[in-house]
């Protein structure tokens, strides 16, 4: 919630102490706290990023589309409208919600609503956010949640996927780590749910965890590798450079776009250092199991190399630079870059094609949006550039071809 909200609601508290000797009642100044201590794990779990439809939508009153692989679900409202919202639901209700995947009279949740995260989050934390959530303006905007084609919209057949899929129960700190690692072990697994994008799904839709957050593809956007790996994730940073890039969207190599951008501006970007720090941490201590076998790169004689080379001088350098090394702050780094070598070059295609927009956060500097090249490279030519970036100045990934720019062009 904004500022604003927090500032009204603190005033609200401290009008009520004030006026409380006149009304011959305490005041719970536990309350507040108890609201605030909500609106930051609300934060943190970026409820409104699924719950507050952009551009103007009210506040936790739902509406955004879901696209799932399986079709699209609508975000309900979390309002305190006791008919549209969850008003009328008691705490155990919303406690079940999120640890359970049971909506109120046990109806079963959909896991595009991160329950499967949400079970690890503890019950105190679960009842702060419920607090925060009970201050929000009631809307009485109604959705039907359920968009999904027969047989996906039969919630019956959710008991079978739980069953496969789902283990609920809260995340138990391991005795073995330091508080920090601890604490960013629970921001990421349990409130931030960075697996929902960030780990490769099965056939099913369910977490593939032996490839825990090792890149996904996700609503057409491949959501880069976040382990420690050297090349494909984000080992080469520092706890420094992992936490400007969640405060400000940006460090000396990337700059969070699209989904990402979204998360840093509603989530990451409100949340405390020393917490950013833990989620740093956590991530940095995820080492590969073995060390991965790099690919070999493309030859620099490769018609595709020569080709995308001439293409990146005249269309890219001028902001990434001749050496890719880019402008800190300003234009991503595509030397050494984790993104740029994704197994995936989906995101990479996508940029390309339809240009992206950094995030923008306070106090961060204005950044120049990438600008579309859909109408000046063909499907070929976009396909040269972006396998010579792939495989220039020590990069090294699999070539993108025509057919591969060509489908996400006509992608609908």
């Amino acid at each position: 919630m904004s500022r604003a909200r927090a500032s009204a609601i603190r005033n609200a508290v401290l009008a009520a102490a004030l006026l409380a000797p006149c009304a011959g009642a305490a005041v719970d100044l536990q309350g507040f706290d108890l609201v605030e201590r909500g609106r930051y794990l609300a934060i943190a779990a970026d409820c409104g990023g699924c719950h507050t439809r952009p551009n103007g939508g009210a506040p936790f009153a739902g509406g955004v589309s879901l696209k799932t692989p399986f079709g699209t679900l609508i975000a309900p409202n979390i309002t305190p409208d006791p008919d549209a919202g969850i008003g009328a639901w008691t705490d155990d209700d919303f406690v079940a919600a999120l640890h359970e995947g049971r909506g109120r009279g046990g109806i079963r949740l959909y896991p595009a609503m991160p329950y499967t995260n949400y079970t690890k989050m503890t019950r105190e934390d679960a009842l702060a956010i419920r607090a925060y959530l009970r201050t929000i303006e009631p809307s009485s905007e109604k959705y039907q949640a359920n968009q999904l084609p027969f047989p996906f919209n039969i919630r019956a057949n959710l008991a079978v996927w739980n069953e496969l899929n789902f283990k609920p129960g809260r995340l138990v700190p391991d005795s073995t780590k330091p508080a920090e690692w601890n604490r960013g072990r629970y921001l990421v697994d349990a409130l931030g749910h960075c697996g929902i994008c960030h780990t490769p799904k099965t056939f099913l839709g369910a977490d593939r965890n032996s490839a825990y957050l090792q890149g996904a593809t996700l609503q057409g956007w491949y959501a880069p590798n976040i382990t420690a790996d050297m090349r494909k994730g984000i080992g080469r940073w520092s706890v420094d450079e992992i936490v400007a890039y969640l405060k400000n969207g940006a460090n000396r190599d990337a700059i969070a776009t699209n989904g990402m951008a979204e998360e840093v501006v509603h989530s990451s970007s409100a949340m405390t250092d020393d917490d950013l720090k833990a989620i740093a941490t956590y991530l940095l201590s995820l080492k590969p199991a073995a060390p991965p076998s790099d690919p070999v790169p493309i030859v620099a004689s490769d018609p595709r190399m020569r080709a995308g080379q001439a293409i990146y001088k005249d269309s890219c350098a001028g902001c990434h630079t001749e050496a890719g090394t880019g402008v800190a702050q300003l234009f991503p780094r595509l030397a050494g870059s984790h993104a740029v070598q994704s197994d995936d070059a989906t995101t990479l295609i996508r940029t390309v094609l339809f240009g992206s927009h950094g995030a923008a956060t306070a106090g961060a500097p204005t950044r120049p949006a990438m600008p579309s090249f859909a109408w000046r490279l063909g499907d070929a030519q976009a396909a040269a550039v972006i396998t010579y970036i792939r495989n220039a100045w020590g990069n090294a990934a699999a070539a993108v071809s025509a057919s591969d720019v060509k489908k996400i062009r006509n992608r609908p």
